[in-house]
């Protein structure tokens, strides 16, 4: 059975409805940075993901070319995530979605190195034809956060992040949002193919001790 992150590392992919607090280690990323409203058509951030899966599928399907990964075992692709923010405005506007900066990703297994990163995105511009340029490997260290599983539209997250907020507050937290530290979604479900108010969505922000 290939490795699966969200089975094997519940306590980042799997939280309950209800909010917790987590210490997230060091992870890469396949990265491509943007701006603009995600559910624009043809827009900047579904041409993203299309080069993030690029990458991460020719990384996962290396063990049938020549390329070996050293350490590679079988795993299935991480889910798609998403660091947001927009200049000028604490927390997340979902108003102004034409405002939104992101960092849209996906988990990197460790036993990729930057050199089998590089290897990857070249061998996927040679046979995509496809200008992967925009895509960076990404070192993330997320830290202590509050989270919380959201189930439902993404324009209904603001209930659930002032939950995850008052949450925190008493567990002695405050929020720890800064140009380093940023809004976090992971993306448990196919928006093309879920119901709106089935979504599960990952939400999560950094925070500090009081």
């Amino acid at each position: 059975m290939p490795f699966d992150y969200k089975k094997e590392y519940k306590e980042f992919y799997m939280p309950k409805n209800q909010p917790s607090i987590v210490k997230v280690p060091v992870m890469n990323y396949i990265a491509v940075r943007g701006q603009g409203d995600p559910n624009q058509e043809d827009g900047e951030y579904k041409q993203a993901i299309g080069l993030l899966y690029g990458i991460a599928f020719t990384i996962k399907m290396s063990k049938k070319g020549d390329h070996k990964i050293s350490g590679y075992f079988d795993y299935v692709v991480p889910p798609l995530e998403g660091f947001w923010w927009q200049d000028g405005v604490k927390g997340i506007d979902y108003a102004h979605k034409e405002s939104f900066q992101w960092i849209s990703v996906i988990r990197l297994p460790d036993f990729v190195t930057k050199a089998d990163f590089d290897w990857a995105v070249k061998e996927a511009a040679g046979k995509k034809k496809t200008d992967f340029s925009k895509v960076e490997f990404l070192t993330y260290d997320e830290g202590w956060c509050v989270q919380c599983m959201h189930i439902g539209s993404y324009d209904d997250e603001p209930a659930t992040v002032e939950k995850m907020h008052a949450f925190m507050e008493q567990e002695g937290y405050t929020l720890d949002i800064t140009d380093c530290r940023l809004h976090h979604e992971i993306y448990l479900s196919d928006a093309r193919k879920v119901a709106p108010e089935k979504l599960k969505t990952v939400i999560r922000h950094p925070i500090r001790k009081i």
